[in-house]
């Protein structure tokens, strides 16, 4: 049995999956946020729990907003700001008395989809969570990229290519820097970009739905998300090339996104024809929390 967590920004979820992939139990629980011993007794606590109601002990393996650094072996990049600095998969691992695989949470997600989900069966998946923050995973061959700095697939925080002058320098980032593309694809980004233009204060599922009804400013801050996000895209499919790109996230549930997007692309792609698959995860806001159940393969079994 393999459990995964998928701490987020305001729920931590749990689910259990059996050797085939068929879901067990599912828990969620609010994140304690900026609070890190919590955050680690709440984990914790939700395996012990799962454990105690299947009769059964599992591999663990968690998803966060962030990574760990080879470096210095201490969570790094996280939204999830209180986990910064703190050794979180030793800590759980002592608080478990196994080891515990942590990865990022866009990892998790396109592992899930390569493993029984939108991408089966392809060898490069790139997945790209658009939600609070924007986040960016890649598996090749069943396996998940990390990379020599544990940051592969991070387009978030490159800059917006091929920025309108009305694009420069573009927002804050927390990162430090301006004009990263999360701050123009997030959830949060899309919405402050409405509200620049039109004066309105609302939420990114608002401004759909009024771009669905007709509402000018709001058809109007679609396409220009529909273009950033193309333009960002197509830097990806530029240097990865990847058979299948899978949206996650608060905004991959806008389904325009799927038609529009690709009509796009292919103005900044550097190829005579464009043929790459922009899908919706087939696991929804579940897919996250399945990848890092994954973490673990069928044959490893780290309570031996």
């Amino acid at each position: 049995m393999r459990i995964g967590i998928d701490i987020g920004g305001t729920k931590i979820e749990a689910v259990a999956l059996d050797q085939t992939g068929r879901e067990l139990v599912r828990q969620r629980t609010a994140t304690p946020v900026g609070d890190y011993p919590g955050t680690v007794r709440t984990v914790t606590e939700l395996v012990i729990g799962i454990e105690a109601e299947l009769d059964r002990r599992a591999s663990v393996g968690v998803g966060i907003p962030g990574s760990i650094s080879p470096a210095s072996g201490l969570v790094k990049n996280a939204n999830s700001v209180w986990l910064i600095g703190r050794p979180f998969d030793r800590d759980l691992s002592e608080a478990l008395g196994r080891p515990v695989r942590l990865a990022n949470d866009a990892n998790c997600l396109a592992l899930s989809e390569a493993v029984d989900g939108a991408a089966v069966g392809t060898d490069v998946v790139f997945s790209a969570i658009l939600g609070t923050g924007v986040g960016g995973g890649i598996v090749v061959n069943g396996k998940v990229l990390t990379g020599r700095e544990a940051i592969a697939g991070e387009w978030g925080h490159n800059p917006l290519p091929w920025p309108r002058d009305e694009e420069r320098p573009g927002f804050k980032c927390f990162c430090g820097l301006s004009g990263c593309i999360e701050t123009f694809l997030s959830g949060p980004g899309f919405a402050r970009d409405h509200q620049a233009h039109s004066g309105h204060r609302l939420e990114p599922a608002e401004i759909v739905q009024l771009a669905d009804a007709n509402d000018a400013q709001a058809k109007a801050a679609m396409k220009r998300y529909e273009d950033r996000l193309a333009r960002a895209l197509a830097t990806v499919i530029n240097f990865l090339d990847p058979d299948v790109i899978v949206l996650g996230g608060g905004m991959s549930n806008v389904g325009r996104l799927y038609r529009n997007v690709p009509r796009i692309w292919t103005r900044y792609v550097f190829s005579d024809r464009v043929d790459t698959p922009l899908v919706p995860p087939r696991h929804g806001d579940s897919s996250g929390v399945r990848g890092a159940a994954w973490l673990w393969s069928p044959e490893e079994n780290p309570n031996r």
